[in-house]
């Protein structure tokens, strides 16, 4: 965990869809943070779930089961200790959100793997990346409390 930053009780991961980054976040976190940690993800707009993320977590034995996208204004609670937020159109959604609601925002910005191109396995690179650098963040942030 960096130094000075508590551990939130409550955090979103929150992306632009729902279908890459914030759904991997929220994955990755579940295995990554202590018991107890109420973790969610939702997307600006509604997106589909992609088929590359499953394949990438399934490398590291993951699954988001049977998880669909939600779009934020979906959540039935937007009341979390910390919003990380993964593009640029999600980090402007969750300041006009916090305007009213005292929650901290962090920025993590992520690249969007979907805009590879080329053979499958470069795109699952992008993906990877975009996997590894993920949890890479997660533990530099919070520290390693899970599994």
């Amino acid at each position: 965990m960096t130094a000075g930053a508590a551990h939130p009780r409550s955090i979103l991961f929150l992306c632009g869809m729902n279908a890459i980054r914030s759904p991997m976040a929220e994955v990755l976190a579940r295995v990554t943070l202590p018991p107890g940690t109420f973790l969610a993800s939702a997307g600006v707009r509604a997106g589909q779930r992609d088929p590359f993320v499953d394949a990438v977590l399934q490398e590291r034995g993951l699954s988001l089961g049977d998880r669909q996208p939600q779009r934020l204004d979906d959540l039935e609670d937007i009341y979390f200790d910390l919003i990380v937020t993964l593009a640029p159109e999600a980090h402007h959604a969750a300041l006009e959100l916090t305007r009213s609601l005292a929650i901290e925002v962090e920025y993590w910005p992520t690249a969007d793997p979907s805009i590879a191109t080329g053979t499958r396995e470069r795109i699952m690179d992008a993906y990877r990346d975009v996997r590894d650098r993920l949890q890479a963040r997660i533990v530099e942030r919070f520290g390693r409390g899970g599994a």
